[in-house]
């Protein structure tokens, strides 16, 4: 019979510990969501539409789970930034569906000390990826608002690694050069001769090539040689400026 007693003491004791847990968790979910309402969606993505493909890069999953994409959409899509599509940012330009986001960053094997020069700011969520993941970011967008818009969302989410130009891109940033590595967010005919130039020995350089539609191309440096890799078939906004110019001629 004591044995009993202590036995249902014992289980008495430990239920009203487990049940005295559950405010706290319940609470602590709720802070959570209510600082960021948008963080189960950001777990989805990368479960379902990032990690479940094949994107294995560790430190790029944590990029991909920490950095807030709602805040790099128009108001009016808010409530889409998470689905596996791109979205429209206005001017006639998108935001990448985040698997080809992970899929770009994950080929360009980034080190912590590498510099990194993108081409198409855009809404300057892929920036924000990579300035997660390298030392320094430099990135050139063509259309004024857009970049102006980047520049603002960077400065406000506390971004210090990156730097935004309004610009063609086409012409790259040789003050910074060369670069570890390159990313081009919108579609030339064919990589401009002036990236890979400020390309390091040793630097990878990922891109959509094409007209209406596009591979997805890695280039490695290895001293003058070029190393190409044809990944996968994507379709992107054409690269305006320069290089729709030269594809005019």
């Amino acid at each position: 019979m004591a044995r009993m007693i202590r036995n249902w003491m014992f289980g008495a004791i430990w239920l009203g510990l487990w049940v005295s847990c559950q405010p706290k968790q319940e609470a602590s979910f709720m802070q959570t969501a209510k600082e960021d309402p948008f963080a189960r969606a950001r777990e989805r993505m990368v479960e379902d539409q990032i990690r479940a493909r094949g994107i294995r890069d560790k430190r790029v999953l944590e990029a991909m789970l920490k950095v807030p994409r709602h805040e790099f959409v128009p108001e009016s899509y808010r409530d889409l930034a998470y689905q596996d599509s791109p979205l429209p940012i206005g001017h006639g330009q998108t935001i990448s569906q985040p698997y080809i986001v992970a899929y770009m960053t994950e080929k360009l094997q980034l080190d912590s000390a590498d510099t990194v020069l993108e081409i198409g700011t855009g809404s300057g969520y892929q920036a924000a990826i990579l300035a997660e993941l390298a030392s320094q970011v430099y990135t050139i967008e063509i259309i004024p608002e857009l970049a102006q818009r980047a520049a603002r969302t960077l400065k406000r989410l506390g971004y210090q690694n990156i730097k935004v130009k309004t610009g063609d891109g086409y012409v790259g940033w040789p003050e910074y050069a060369p670069f570890d590595a390159i990313i081009i967010t919108a579609a030339p005919p064919e990589i401009p001769e002036p990236l890979i130039q400020q390309l390091k020995d040793g630097g990878r350089l990922i891109a959509p090539v094409g007209e209406d539609f596009q591979d997805l191309v890695l280039v490695t440096r290895r001293g003058d040689r070029l190393l190409k890799e044809h990944l996968i078939p994507v379709r992107f906004v054409p690269m305006t400026g320069r290089a729709q110019k030269r594809q005019e001629e």
